[in-house]
């Protein structure tokens, strides 16, 4: 019981430290981002993918209405998994950031740059009194000077970059899976293979295409393009991956 109040004493405000050196709410944000559904990415030679899991709860929601990929910028994609208002904040943030660079330079957002600026605006939540961190994580993809970049972003306000990650739930089975499956010379079609099937490899083996939202950014035209039902039917069909009717 004693340890017990001694946490309490110590999660009630974003500003404190424990004795041991934890900043407890910041614990819970990310425990919050292992309950969204999981997303990933995928960085290959051709560009990178995002690709997501998003199941609605009921047939009478609007599936549209389920936001976890978004278009930053042209070049410049984002997956989230966590809170979808706090995921939408940042976005929100993301973009304004991207045109303001765009009109004080003359060119498009770095995608370091921005993964900066977003995880340095996190990162105030977590030493500010009165507010709490952002229960979110997302993954950030895109083509800066001809090469592909992928980042994720922390609830600390910690930026990382990878070659292929997953956020929000089952994540250490998936990344797991993207270890043991990972090539760094994939092509794009084979970097969205991968990406699905790892997906997959947490939900049965199988997946819908109405439940599943994939987007890429290559590297030839550096735009951020969302694949239809069609399309990502298509890949889940070449990867044996479709679930039965």
């Amino acid at each position: 019981m004693q340890g017990q109040s001694q946490q309490q004493a110590y999660d009630r405000g974003i500003t404190i430290f424990s004795p041991d050196g934890r900043l407890y709410q910041v614990e819970y944000a990310r425990e919050a981002v292992k309950r969204g559904t999981a997303s990933i990415g995928v960085r290959t030679p051709e560009g990178v993918v995002l690709a997501v899991d998003k199941r609605i709860r009921s047939p009478l929601m609007e599936r549209d209405s389920v936001e976890k990929l978004h278009k930053a910028d042209d070049h410049v994609g984002i997956a989230s998994a966590g809170h979808v208002a706090d995921a939408r904040q940042l976005i929100d943030f993301a973009r304004r950031q991207a045109q303001v660079d765009q009109l004080r330079y003359g060119q498009p957002v770095g995608v370091e740059t921005l993964t900066k600026t977003v995880t340095d605006h996190i990162q105030q939540y977590t030493q500010v009194g009165g507010a709490r961190p952002f229960g979110v994580a997302l993954i950030i993809g895109g083509i800066e000077d001809g090469e592909p970049r992928l980042y994720e972003t922390d609830p600390s306000g910690t930026p990382y970059e990878w070659q292929a990650l997953a956020v929000g739930a089952d994540r250490g089975e998936i990344e797991d899976y993207l270890e043991a499956n990972y090539e760094p010379e994939l092509s794009l079609d084979g970097g969205v293979g991968l990406a699905l099937s790892a997906l997959a490899s947490v939900n049965d083996g199988e997946l819908r295409p109405e439940g599943t939202g994939v987007a890429t950014v290559a590297v030839d035209d550096e735009q951020f393009r969302r694949l239809d039902d069609d399309e990502v039917e298509t890949h889940l069909a070449e990867s044996d991956l479709l679930a039965e009717e």
